[in-house]
């Protein structure tokens, strides 16, 4: 996967995402990719996926890009979440790695980048917090975090996360 593998240090470079990743059970039924599934776009679309697979010693790193219901061929989603909807509706349940974490989320406001162009609710431990400008979040390892919930989307987000553990788990 490396960009110029027959160069000195091109085998650090990774510029395809990498196939067949198969996420834990708490990440509901996300599956890692591009393009369309069932005749939909992906809500969650992968760009690249480092870990020590695909580079030798790298560490963890997630790169997406998450698209509003308004973008072309999303599939739709419901206007009104309910908390009985919200029960059932799969998605990134709370969990802890035993690694440090950064999670991030970045909007795509050229005028202020900034502004996230959301509204993300994002749980660490029994604590919540309502996010509307670009951010990262420290996780220490062992530490609860999630559930994730997006309350509102007016335009693209960039989604990275990253840790110094060889795979996500």
């Amino acid at each position: 996967m490396a960009q110029t593998p027959r160069s000195k240090y091109g085998k650090y470079i990774t510029t395809e995402l990498k196939q067949g990743v198969v996420m834990p059970g708490y990440k509901g039924n996300q599956v890692i990719g591009q393009g369309y599934v069932d005749g939909y776009r992906r809500g969650l679309e992968h760009v690249i996926w480092m870990d020590g697979e695909v580079i030798p010693g790298a560490f963890y790193a997630e790169c997406c890009w998450q698209w509003p219901e308004t973008f072309k061929d999303q599939r739709p989603r419901p206007k009104m979440i309910t908390p009985e909807m919200a029960k059932n509706m799969p998605g990134i349940t709370p969990h802890a790695h035993t690694f440090d974490e950064l999670f991030c989320y970045f909007g795509t406001n050229m005028d202020d980048p900034s502004d996230l162009g959301g509204e993300i609710e994002f749980w660490l431990e029994d604590e919540k917090f309502i996010l509307t400008k670009s951010f990262q979040v420290y996780i220490p390892a062992n530490m609860m975090h999630n559930p994730l919930r997006f309350h509102r989307m007016d335009r693209p987000m960039f989604h990275l996360t990253l840790g110094p553990a060889h795979k996500y788990v």
